[in-house]
């Protein structure tokens, strides 16, 4: 049994948490995700308690999710909410099946992310969206940092050159890339976020979502709204890929 499921199967605490949670927290991410057509269906993987398939829904989607967390679901349920568990590796629908697909702070969790990339493409068809947001635990820029991976001057000079290190490796042995594993930090009573054990990133998101036969429209160290000049002024350069989150769009090709 994964991480996934060993930690967040029948965790109760975790649905209280997220069920706790100002919808604006993922507002950004529900309208990213929304398909440019009326009505097509669009899927939230890590669904949490169904917070984003309810803005698709009532943006008139056919809106599913897919949780690891049974308590997660049974709360969307209890709204009406089109939402199912999955074991956290393979996602129960058939190949080309959404006309959107997105996971928000979920690929840090995931135990084989590269082979789950792959996945959410699968379930996308030619020409839908792929989005995936997760923390940036290559941060180099940045305060208030909420793990121990992103905090301090030591860290944040070890991020920087790791993301250089990365570069180049894409450049030059595309197929040794891999996300680099994290050892989760596991809390009581519960605290979410620490317990990641992969350290997600803008530019190795993006990798592995050409690799998987997607176009990159953009990567972006925003996840949620901000002032537009202050939006374009943090994704102008390439520093974006050292601060914040990462918030990566693609489309998967015909």
């Amino acid at each position: 049994m994964g991480h996934q499921e060993s930690y967040y199967r029948h965790n109760e605490a975790y649905a209280e948490f997220l069920a706790a949670w100002d919808e604006g927290f993922y507002a950004k991410y529900a309208d990213t995700l929304a398909p440019g057509r009326p009505g097509a269906r669009v899927l939230d993987v890590g669904c949490g308690v169904g917070q984003v398939v309810r803005r698709l829904k009532d943006a008139g989607f056919d809106a599913y999710g897919a949780e690891v967390s049974e308590p997660n679901v049974a709360k969307a349920r209890e709204f009406g909410l089109n939402c199912q568990t999955y074991d956290g590796r393979h996602l129960p629908f058939p190949d080309r099946h959404f006309a959107g697909v997105g996971v928000l702070n979920v690929l840090e969790h995931v135990e084989a992310p590269e082979a789950f990339i792959a996945e959410l493409v699968r379930v996308t068809e030619p020409g839908g969206r792929v989005l995936v947001s997760s923390p940036n635990f290559f941060r180099a820029i940045g305060w208030r940092d909420y793990h121990p991976h992103m905090r301090g001057l030591g860290n944040k000079w070890r991020n920087w050159r790791r993301v250089a290190a990365k570069r180049r490796l894409i450049r030059t042995s595309p197929d040794q890339v891999r996300f680099d594993r994290l050892t989760p930090i596991v809390k009581e009573p519960f605290t979410p976020d620490d317990d990641a054990i992969v350290a997600t990133n803008g530019l190795e998101i993006a990798f592995f979502l050409r690799r998987s036969g997607c176009t990159v429209e953009r990567v972006q160290c925003t996840d949620r709204y901000v002032a537009k000049p202050v939006d374009f002024l943090l994704n102008l350069t390439p520093l974006r890929l050292v601060m914040f989150n990462a918030f990566v769009v693609a489309r998967r090709n015909p």
